[in-house]
């Protein structure tokens, strides 16, 4: 059975436990399979968030005719996952004061493939928030940047492009000076700490910028700065996803994103992607590419475990995880594999204590990849793997 839910944002993933316990018989089985070795490689954090679900059961003879098996299922779902988009309107984003600075090129763009990203049927299972910087007032302050212009959405919404086109720059004037981004950094870090509080799930910021920080002061506002805010966040479980816009290729245009790799380096997500600018077409296609690759990867591969239903005896070798692609009408059963050597396998986050279930690399890119996947994970009566010592 698979459910999604739809209270404070839909899951992107729905599991069921069934199968738990078989009467008094909990003993183990000869005869299972498996890939049993030691070791293991490290799967993509989040975990689930099991609510109240629904049970149902079913009985059956168990092993030996000595008891009842009885099929329970408690459905799952992953936590939700909320993007905290910061969002550059700095000048450099098309003032027009240098050749570089062309709106058509850079703003225009990048905000069109945002507000698609938003509205996006695809990004249904999602939700985001918007804060624009710099604040206009006190931009070198966090506490401008703790409270979003967009609140925490589920997605797919207008209420994004609503406020893009609120603020496109319409003269030069209208334009915001600066580049503030370790306050910025730190007030959307703030926000997600006290919002965490009141709706636990996956948070992630996304920051979309064309430059380095400037216009605060130079002690405290820099790339080994923010590089520090990110690692500090990624070690608290916030990554940050870093989108650099480049200036065009016109000659004297300075190179403002490079560095912006080492943000994405510290924030744990591997490198910032950096895009190019010159050819608008182009740059909304790089732009949509971009945020579509932080969608998929911000999918959970990791399961909790839950407990066995009705006092029931976990056994770890009883286990089977099932995978239903969406728009599928049958699943396809994952391979055991401790080491994750095989494709489409999984394995156990501790073999001798296990206390969640891990997609491996293939599994895991597949499900991140299909927002609307479903994991079924049937707890049996006989041994279906080997789990090493």
């Amino acid at each position: 059975m698979s459910v999604k839910f739809l209270t404070v944002a839909v899951s992107l993933l729905t599991a069921a436990a069934v199968g738990f316990g078989c009467g008094a018989n909990t003993s183990d089985d000869d005869g299972g399979s498996g890939s049993p070795s030691s070791g293991g490689t490290s799967g993509t954090d989040g975990s689930l968030d099991f609510g109240e679900g629904e049970t149902t059961s079913s009985g059956s003879t168990g092993p030996g005719g000595d008891g009842v098996c009885a099929t329970q299922t408690a459905t799952a779902g992953l936590q939700p996952v909320y993007l905290s988009f910061a969002f550059d309107v700095s000048g450099s984003m098309g003032k027009g004061d240098k050749d570089w600075h062309d709106k058509a090129l850079k703003w225009d763009p990048v905000v069109a493939a945002t507000k698609q990203f938003f509205a996006d049927p695809a990004s249904e299972g999602l939700s985001a928030s918007l804060t624009f910087f710099p604040d206009q007032t006190d931009k070198c302050e966090s506490l401008s940047y703790t409270t979003p212009d967009v609140p925490p959405t589920l997605l797919p919404s207008q209420a994004f492009g609503a406020a893009l086109d609120a603020i496109d720059p319409q003269t030069s004037s209208d334009w915001r000076g600066g580049t503030p981004t370790v306050p910025v950094m730190e007030g959307t870090i703030a926000f997600i700490e006290a919002q965490s509080q009141s709706t636990p799930g996956k948070y992630a910021i996304v920051l979309v910028t064309d430059g380095y920080p400037q216009g605060c002061d130079d002690a405290i506002d820099t790339v080994p700065a923010v590089v520090a805010v990110a690692d500090a966040a990624f070690a608290k479980g916030i990554p940050t996803y870093v989108i650099g816009v480049a200036n065009p290729p016109i000659s004297g245009a300075p190179d403002t994103v490079s560095d912006l790799q080492q943000i994405a380096a510290a924030g744990g997500t591997n490198e910032a992607v950096l895009i190019d600018t010159g050819d608008p077409s182009q740059t909304a296609a790089a732009f949509k590419a971009a945020v579509d690759r932080i969608r998929s990867a911000s999918v959970s591969c990791t399961m909790a475990i839950p407990p066995a239903p009705d006092g029931g005896t976990f056994d770890k070798e009883k286990v089977r995880v099932l995978y239903t692609a969406s728009g599928a009408n049958a699943p396809t059963e994952l391979t055991y594999d401790q080491t994750c050597a095989t494709e489409d396998a999984w394995r156990y986050d501790d073999p001798a204590n296990p206390t969640q279930i891990v997609l491996c690399g293939s599994a895991c890119a597949t499900v991140q990849a299909d927002l609307n996947a479903v994991l079924n994970v049937d707890f049996t009566c006989e041994s279906v793997i080997q789990v090493p010592l």
